[in-house]
């Protein structure tokens, strides 16, 4: 049990350290050695749980997204209307990326998958599927147009949502990721919110500025 625990936290402090040097120096311009020093392991340790770079590129970007997601479970478990809850889900998936390099690497990694060939595509499906579930539930209670398809909604906020950060990245560093993404809400959201409830969207734009989780 206990060499259990501490396979766990070798194999954690690996991903977090590999977060780091991959934030900072993308997949090409990692190397293994300088992970293994960030992490305080040996090379050996390190070859024990990752025998390759693209192994440990694979888990930081699994481990991003089980980030994400626990957080989005987090939310929905709130039991707010469905496109508060679309809302926040979305808030929280950007303070996640502030927080977390974690995030921000499984991100970068994302963008760098074919120098490692991985299929990057599970993460975006999920979260269009989670998403389109919710605007289904927000559709039915009224809150969004019934001409509205959720599908389509889900896949434009997802696309729409991975370019906005990647351009505050490229501007600021994401500094004013939060501003921006509360733009792109500001801008969407009168041509899909019922037209009975226009007056719910500049609250919703503050929820997902200011939050209340």
């Amino acid at each position: 049990m206990v060499q259990q625990e501490r396979a766990r936290s070798t194999r954690a402090a690996i991903i977090g350290a590999a977060a780091c040097v991959f934030e900072e120096h993308g997949y090409g311009g990692t190397a293994l050695a300088a992970v293994a020093t960030r992490a305080g392991v040996t090379k050996g340790a390190l070859y024990f749980h990752f025998p390759a770079k693209e192994d440990l590129a694979v888990a930081v970007i699994e481990e991003q997204h089980a980030i994400a997601s626990a957080d989005g479970m987090r939310v929905q478990a709130l039991g707010r209307p469905a496109l508060e809850t679309l809302i926040l889900v979305s808030r929280g998936f950007a303070v996640q990326l502030l927080r977390h390099s974690v995030m921000r690497a499984g991100i970068r990694l994302t963008f760098e998958a074919s120098a490692f060939g991985h299929d990057v595509r599970q993460p975006y499906l999920d979260w269009a599927a989670r998403f389109a579930d919710l605007a289904r539930s927000a559709r039915e209670a009224g809150d969004l147009r019934p001409e509205v398809d959720p599908e389509a909604f889900a896949l434009l906020v997802v696309g729409s949502y991975t370019g906005v950060q990647m351009v505050s990245d490229i501007l600021t560093g994401r500094e004013d990721v939060l501003e921006r993404l509360a733009d792109l809400w500001r801008l969407l959201l009168p041509g899909v919110v019922a037209a009975d409830r226009q007056d719910r969207v500049p609250l919703l734009v503050d929820l997902f500025l200011h939050g209340t989780t």
